[in-house]
C-alpha cells in the first residue's frame, strides 16, 4: 500500500511542477482553446485559454509508473501502450484544430478508426490473456458470463470506444473530467490492489495522481485544459483498466457519470432529428445543469460526489 500511496504523490507532484512549464509553453505557441459557438455563452470568455495541457497528465503517468513499476511489460505494459495511443489520436484532434482555428479536429470517421485499431488490440490481448478470456464478472454476483468470441467485437465497440468517447464528452467543465476520472481510478487502485495486480495498482494510482496534479490547474477558472489529448488518453486508461481487471461490468456503475453523458447527448440529437424537439436544455448533461442555474463548480462537485457513492457502491459489489 505505500508503494500506491508514493505513485499518487510523485504523479501528483510531477504535475504541479510540469504545469508552470508546459502552460507557458503552450501559450507561446498559441495552443489556444477554439470554444463551440452552439455551447453555453459563458463558456465564450474562455477561447484562448491553452489546450493540450492532457500532455502534463500523459508524462506524470508515464515518468510515476516507470519510476516505480519495474521493467516495462505485462498488463501494465499494455494499459499503458492503450492509453499513449489514445493520446496520439487526442493530439492529432486537437493539432488540427489549433492549426485550422475551429472547434472541430479530425473527421468523425477517422478518430473511429483510430479508436477501433487500439481497441481491437486491447480487446484480443485480453481474449487470448488465460487470466482473463471471455469471462466477466457479474456485480453484486459471484458468477461469470461467458461471451465467446462475442468478446472482442461486444469489448472493443461499447468497453472500449464507449468508455473513450464518454470520458472524452464529459471534458466539457473546469475540472470535471480530472475529478471523476480521479476517483473512478481510485476505485481501480482498490480493486487492481485486491486482486494483486501491483503493476496495474501502480498505474491506477498515478492516473489518480496525475489528475489532482493537473487539477491545480484546470479547476475553476481553468488555466489550461486538457484537450482531446488527455481525455482520450484517460478514456483508454479507465478502459484498459476495467478490460485488464475482467471488470467490463463494473464501468456502468462507477461510470455512471461518463454513461450519463454519453446518453444525453445521443438522446438528444435522436430527438432533435425525430421530433425537433430537444429533451435537455443542452447536452451532454452538464450543460443542462449548467443552463439550469447551476454554476459550473457546483456541477463538478455534484458530479465528483455522485462518482464517490458509486464507486463505493462498486466496491460493494466485489465483496
Amino acid at each position: 500500500m505505500n508503494t500506491i500511496i508514493v505513485s499518487i504523490l510523485i504523479a501528483s507532484l510531477i504535475g504541479i511542477i510540469l504545469g508552470p512549464v508546459i502552460i507557458p509553453i503552450l501559450k507561446i505557441l498559441k495552443f489556444g482553446q477554439n470554444v463551440r459557438d452552439d455551447g453555453p455563452r459563458s463558456h465564450l470568455k474562455k477561447t484562448g485559454t491553452p489546450t493540450m495541457g492532457g500532455i502534463v497528465i500523459i508524462l506524470s503517468l508515464m515518468i510515476t509508473t516507470l519510476i516505480i513499476n519495474k521493467g516495462f511489460k505485462g498488463f501494465y505494459a499494455i494499459a499503458m501502450i492503450t492509453t499513449l495511443g489514445y493520446g496520439l489520436i487526442g493530439l492529432l484532434d486537437d493539432s488540427i484544430k489549433i492549426i485550422k482555428e475551429r472547434s472541430l479536429g479530425l473527421r468523425a470517421y477517422q478518430k473511429i478508426i483510430g479508436q477501433l485499431i487500439f481497441a481491437v488490440a486491447l480487446a484480443l490481448y485480453a481474449y487470448n490473456n488465460p487470466l482473463i478470456g471471455s469471462r466477466l464478472l457479474i456485480p453484486f454476483t459471484r458468477k461469470y458470463i461467458d461471451l465467446g468470441i462475442w468478446y472482442v467485437p461486444l469489448t472493443s465497440i461499447f468497453v472500449i470506444v464507449g468508455t473513450v468517447n464518454s470520458v472524452n464528452l464529459t471534458d466539457g467543465l473546469d475540472g470535471l473530467c480530472s475529478t471523476v476520472t480521479m476517483v473512478v481510478s481510485l476505485f481501480f487502485v482498490f480493486v487492481c490492489y485486491g486482486l494483486n495486480l501491483d503493476d496495474m495498482a501502480v498505474f491506477a494510482a498515478a492516473i489518480a495522481g496525475a489528475c489532482l496534479g493537473f487539477l491545480r490547474y484546470n479547476s475553476y477558472p481553468a488555466k489550461v485544459f486538457m484537450g482531446d489529448t488527455g481525455s482520450l488518453a484517460l478514456g483508454g486508461a479507465v478502459a484498459s483498466l476495467a478490460v485488464l481487471s475482467g471488470l467490463s461490468l463494473y464501468l456502468p456503475i462507477v461510470g455512471l457519470i461518463y454513461v450519463l453523458e454519453a446518453v444525453s447527448d445521443i438522446l438528444q440529437v435522436a430527438s432533435f432529428k425525430l421530433t425537433g424537439k430537444r429533451i435537455f436544455k443542452m447536452a451532454p448533461l452538464h450543460h443542462h445543469f449548467e443552463l439550469s442555474g447551476w454554476h459550473e463548480t457546483k456541477v463538478v462537485s455534484v458530479f465528483g460526489i455522485v462518482t464517490v457513492l458509486l464507486c463505493l457502491v462498486g466496491l460493494l459489489g466485489l465483496s
